[in-house]
């Protein structure tokens, strides 16, 4: 839709066509008193306008600059009832709705009627955006563009906090807020395979002004910032509306930060960054290639925003000198997903052998596989047709077992890769929906008898056999990384003890709990899984996290 600025051709409108006529029936019963005479009462703002503000008037008379304020404050409150009725389409089309915006703020300046606009505004928002069928993406991309809209309605930020509370305590609920948003800072998509780059750029484009603002000022370091700063706020001071609320906002209140009330989403800056440590640890782990300037400069750009909390992301223990993503310490990974797996004997037996050379040239350091990560590049050939394909090694453990059976049960293959019955027919949905697997049933429900298939007609089962396809995206729920519920159910058995430690304590570092758990003999877990695992309490809001300290709920 395209929205364009209407006041002011109201304005004119007025001043051509209603006013004329008032003024020709002012004249007609006689009223010709104009502003010649100095009055000792107040003067209407628009009683210095010169003769040539009324276009063929000479001089306005009381009656006249009367009936325009009366006209132009009813154009004013008309119009600002249909921008507040249409806000949400607003807001959705901005910053193509920017004229917009622009009219509904000079109608507020001169009506004053903010209140109405919130009312509205959360009643919309309420029922057209937060429900179960808006995904989390939509609503972030909604709540950036919201912070914006109002931003330039109201600098101080009292909208902002009004109207934004209800988007994000009903963000906070849903499970996956958190991950959203640090995709959107990590990937370039917002989470979303369509791609939402508004929403992206909302938050990456805050990176990037907040960047140039300290070079710019960093340029400028003759004059001091402090002294600076309070000139500029001096002269943008405006008061606040009057329907703010003084329980909410501070009288210190800084522009508005749209990153940082995206952070106050998610909790706190320590929250985002052990999220985007799991998320950058996954994207680098499944990278095929040498290319990380796009991590690299999403990771130098959050360092800056952050600080000194930043700076623990760089902690990744990434060697850039190999230009490649490599584990030097678990110590500074987050935990890795385990899985045990069976692959078939001339990789495993070539796996071997390479570790074995690995510990002579490096001794005494050993190299312990991580079996079910990484990619398998492999070719499948089907009579006089070849097709390469890129899986998870699982799958290809899988399918190489068929190369000396041709058919196999369930149960049987189950105890041939190693892994469990239902997880084996779970993975032998990817090779039956590209049609290299056939099932049957046998016997019981849960007991399928696999066969390979004679030939296969790639272009009905969407295989390329010109290239290479990378078929990692068809498998669902594959990640690298360890994720929260399952540390969590590892923790589950600790966490009494932990409560029972904050109980009597009062409060207690990372460092102090670790230190506890580990004098129990079952504890095996590193510390990062551990840190994950009280961040879960933390968005749980069963613990509080403030100043490297975590303190029990009240």
């Amino acid at each position: 839709m395209k929205w364009s600025s209407v006041l002011e051709p109201i304005k004119a409108w007025i001043k051509t066509v209603p006013l004329q006529f008032v003024y020709v029936l002012s004249a007609y019963l006689g009223e010709s008193v104009s502003y010649d005479v100095p009055s000792s009462g107040p003067k209407s703002p628009l009683a210095s306008h010169n003769p040539s503000f009324y276009p063929g008037i000479d001089i306005p008379s009381k009656g006249l600059v009367r009936w325009q304020l009366r006209l132009e404050y009813f154009a004013y409150e008309t119009l600002q009832v249909l921008r507040i009725g249409k806000l949400f389409e607003i807001i959705v089309d901005y910053p193509d709705s920017c004229p917009a915006i622009d009219d509904l703020k000079q109608c507020l300046k001169y009506t004053g009627q903010h209140s109405k606009l919130v009312e509205s505004f959360i009643s919309s928002i309420r029922y057209r955006l937060l429900t179960a069928g808006a995904s989390t993406n939509d609503i972030l991309h909604q709540y950036v563009s919201t912070i914006k809209a109002l931003r330039m309605i109201d600098p101080t930020g009292v909208f902002c906090e009004a109207v934004g509370e209800p988007i994000r305590e009903y963000l906070k609920g849903r499970k996956d807020t958190r991950k959203c948003i640090v995709t959107m800072l990590t990937d370039g998509t917002g989470g979303n395979p369509i791609g939402t780059e508004n929403t992206v750029d909302s938050l990456l484009e805050e990176l990037n002004r907040d960047e140039e603002n300290q070079e710019n000022d960093n340029c400028e370091d003759y004059f001091n910032s402090d002294e600076k700063q309070a000139w500029i706020n001096a002269e943008c001071w405006e008061p606040y509306p009057i329907e703010t609320d003084p329980l909410k906002g501070s009288s210190t209140r800084r522009k508005t930060d749209i990153l940082g009330m995206i952070v106050g989403i998610i909790g706190s800056k320590d929250q985002l960054i052990n999220e985007y440590r799991v998320m950058l640890a996954e994207k680098l782990l499944n990278k095929s290639d040498y290319y990380i300037d796009s991590e690299i400069r999403t990771l130098e750009l959050l360092k800056f925003h952050f600080g000194e909390s930043g700076a623990n992301l760089g902690e990744m223990g990434m060697s850039l000198d190999f230009l490649d993503a490599t584990i030097i310490s678990s110590n500074f990974w987050p935990p890795v997903q385990e899985e045990s797996i069976n692959l078939p004997e001339p990789v495993d037996q070539l796996l071997s052998e390479y570790a074995k050379r690995f510990n002579e040239i490096r001794t005494p350091r050993k190299l312990f596989w991580k079996k079910n990560l990484g990619t398998v590049k492999l070719e499948l050939q089907f009579g006089d047709r070849a097709t390469q394909l890129i899986v998870a090694p699982v799958n290809a453990a899988i399918i190489m077992h068929f190369q000396d059976q041709t058919s196999w049960t369930s149960k049987d293959l189950a105890v041939a890769v190693g892994v469990p019955v239902d997880a084996l027919n779970m993975r032998m949905n990817f090779w039956i929906s590209k049609g290299v697997i056939t099932e049957a049933t046998v016997g019981k429900a849960d007991d399928y008898t696999y066969t390979l298939v004679d030939m296969i007609d790639s272009s009905e089962n969407g295989i390329d056999n010109a290239s290479c396809e990378d078929l990692r995206s068809d498998e669902e729920g594959e990640t690298s990384v360890a994720s929260q519920e399952q540390l969590k159910k590892e923790h589950a058995v600790y966490e009494n003890f932990i409560m029972a430690m904050l109980t009597n304590l009062g409060s207690m570092s990372l460092d102090h709990c670790y230190r506890n758990l580990k004098n129990l003999s079952s504890y095996d877990k590193s510390l990062q899984e551990l840190q994950i695992f009280l961040s879960v309490f933390v968005s749980e809001e069963k613990l509080e996290f403030r100043d490297g300290m975590y303190y029990l709920r009240r």
